[in-house]
């Protein structure tokens, strides 16, 4: 590589980093160099050391737990995020009071630590110390969230506060319910977070240095590089493998958008599909097992269904939505005759998978370690272990003193953001289970649904689910895959329950979730705040709304796979048979082709209005796994293939004479 490459190279690192940084808040870090680096090293090494003390040896109180883990972050949260983005410029400069403002959070959770026993005791009696120093944790965690997070969580939260204020709540309980009980910022969410999510963290950091993320890309590469619009499928096939192991829709645009989306404008994709398609499959990646943006083990502790259950039922929606994606890139490219990338720029599949295959075993011991019984912590370390030994099947890719060190360092860094979204969607469950606000809104529903204006039942359910769908479009906005699941559990997904009780129709648990928790996972691509799509339009230099606005219409599927759930739990694999998969599967992919076609225009040639809407549908039939929608749904969809096949014979018959 010569010198000029070498410096695009640099260059063009740095202005990945810039833009993750400018989307992705987490990324946007104080620079150190010397001393200050090496101290900032040892304090994200000391977090590393607590993390793997607690889970394979310590014994500690989960309060107690909680409190140090969160102390030691919001130290360490404090040193590396400025109050402002363009502070980051200095190479080791930390202002005095993010000193002060650390040293006083840490403070306020490590009194809780050190008074644990005494404030036990005295229940919700605090002392006037209790309430001051429970007001400043609070206080200065919001504030390293505002820095590490952005702002949209701090509305809701403290839209959430401020109605416990108004609702007669005195400063004094709202302070011991958000601070010193299990029910607010050290509850469920960070408990969570520090029992299982944070190894995932270190995980995927291994992984990263292991060198997998370019191994799906060209494994990716591989399959389908040289079809027509070769690049935007590769786009689709490594970011659905890149998002098992990442919980971030953002980092992921970038990290694979940076290499995809220049090589799919170079081959006649528009600078907006190119963005979009990248925006829509990183996103779907939070919604692929085994991990699902580490969303998957907040999901069992809060339904009480087992994570592998879970991790099961989200294969076949997680896959249906990745080929809604594939097959609307592949229509789009026949639409406009795009060609793939010539042969010998794709890597071989078989040697590929000989020389590098084995970056694949961290993941199969993960999956089997929790197949077989063990905790997803204990499978999380053994497949860290695995990442590490894995790493010297070959020199390039092998471990040094250096890369480990980086590994743990950024598995500590990267653990801030989560760990702080997850402390303050604490803070809204606290809120909710203190002044019953979730029960008041679903009553509001109810009353909604059971207005004599909706005739029937099912109406009525659709309608409820609609104003849930909205609910959660809106309240996921810019908000992290964890917390805002842990939003969307304590307020939509009860409403979705009830309702449907209210309404004689049992919706399974997991359903519920699973519905909330896609709507709000999407809100990442749904204007007017679709931060995955802003960052991929940045990439592609295209139109952010437009951009949008395409990234939602591809991942259209996940618009109505969430209403399935409810319809029909066969699909999360709930109350179902062996054949009664096989024929979902079956219908539902073929259910995809035509939704895909319709959308797109396009099936063996161009597709006329009426027949794309027919085509749509058909496709929504066949989507729907019931007997009478599929019968129907194929006789459309046969029908409007039968025209196809008719028009094209005529256009060749055309040509020929």
């Amino acid at each position: 590589m010569s010198l000029d490459e070498k410096q695009d190279q640099a260059m063009t690192e740095q202005e990945t980093d810039a833009l993750i940084a400018q989307f992705d808040r987490e990324s946007n870090v104080r620079r150190f160099s010397g001393v200050p680096d090496i101290l900032i090293k040892g304090l994200l090494l000391i977090f590393a050391a607590y993390v793997f003390w607690v889970t394979l040896i310590g014994n500690l109180p989960e309060q107690v737990r909680r409190c140090v883990f969160l102390g030691i972050l919001v130290f360490i949260g404090y040193l590396l995020y400025p109050a402002r983005r363009g502070m980051t410029k200095r190479v080791n400069y930390i202002p005095w009071y993010d000193f002060v403002l650390g040293t006083l959070g840490a403070s306020a959770f490590f009194y809780y630590v050190i008074n644990f026993q005494t404030i036990i005791n005295r229940a919700v009696l605090l002392t006037s110390t209790d309430v001051y120093v429970g007001l400043v944790g609070i206080i200065i965690l919001a504030e390293l969230c505002r820095r590490v997070v952005g702002i949209p969580i701090l509305v809701v939260a403290a839209g959430f506060v401020s109605y416990a204020f108004i609702s007669g709540f005195t400063l004094r309980r709202v302070v011991h319910q958000l601070f010193y009980t299990t029910d607010g910022i050290i509850g469920t969410p960070i408990g969570v977070c520090s029992t299982f999510i944070v190894l995932f963290i270190f995980l995927a950091s291994f992984l990263e240095k292991s060198g997998i993320a370019k191994f799906f890309i060209d494994l990716a590469n591989s399959v389908a590089g040289f079809t027509a619009g070769g690049p935007a499928k590769v786009a689709v096939i490594a970011s659905a493998l890149f998002g098992m192991i990442s919980g971030s829709s953002v980092a992921n645009t970038v990290g694979s958008g940076s290499v995809t989306i220049p090589i799919m404008k170079k081959t006649g994709y528009k600078p907006e599909f190119a963005a979009a398609v990248e925006a829509s499959a990183s996103t779907g990646g939070q919604i692929m097992p085994p991990i699902m943006g580490a969303a998957a083990f907040l999901m069992a502790e809060l339904t009480g269904v087992p994570y592998v259950v879970i991790a099961v039922s989200a294969i076949f929606p997680a896959v249906l939505y990745f080929t809604g994606i594939f097959l609307m890139v592949h229509l789009e490219a026949r639409k406009h005759g795009l060609l793939g990338l010539p042969k010998e720029s794709i890597p071989h599949f078989g040697r590929l998978i000989l020389c590098r295959g084995y970056l694949f075993l961290p993941v199969v011991v993960l999956v089997v370690f929790m197949g077989i019984g063990f905790t997803p912590a204990y499978a999380a370390c053994y497949g860290i272990l695995a990442a590490f030994i894995v790493s010297f099947f070959n020199k390039d890719t092998r471990f040094t003193r250096k890369s480990l060190l980086e590994a743990f360092t950024g598995g500590s860094r990267n653990t801030i953001g989560v760990a702080v979204a997850c402390a303050m969607a604490g803070t809204i469950v606290g809120i909710v289970s203190l002044t019953g606000i979730g029960q008041i809104l679903i009553g509001k529903l109810i009353s909604l649904v059971n207005s004599p204006l909706l005739l029937s039942t099912g109406t009525s359910l659709m309608v409820a689910l609609f104003f849930t769908m909205i609910s959660c479009l809106i309240l996921g906005m810019g908000i992290p895959t964890t917390a805002n699941y842990v939003i969307m559990a304590t307020i939509t997904a009860p409403m979705v329950i009830r309702t449907g009780a209210e309404l004689g129709i049992v919706i399974p648990i997991l359903a519920a979730h699973m519905f909330v928790f896609y709507f709000g996972i999407i809100a990442d691509i749904t204007p007017p705040v679709a931060l995955a799509a802003y960052a991929g339009s940045a990439i592609a230099k295209s139109n952010p709304i437009k951009t949008g606005i395409t990234a939602t219409r591809l991942a259209i599927t996940a618009f109505i796979i969430p209403y399935m759930f409810i319809f029909s739990p066969q699909m999360l694999l709930i109350d179902t048979t062996p054949l009664q998969v096989i024929r979902i599967v079956i219908t539902a992919f073929i259910g995809m082709f035509s939704l895909a076609a319709g959308l797109e225009g396009f099936m063996l040639r161009k597709v006329s209005l009426p027949w794309r809407l027919a085509a749509i549908a058909g496709g929504l039939l066949l989507i729907d796994p019931g007997h009478v929608t599929d019968f129907v749904g194929l006789g459309v969809i046969a029908a409007v293939i039968s025209v196809q096949v008719i028009q094209s014979r005529r256009e060749k018959l055309q040509v020929k004479d």
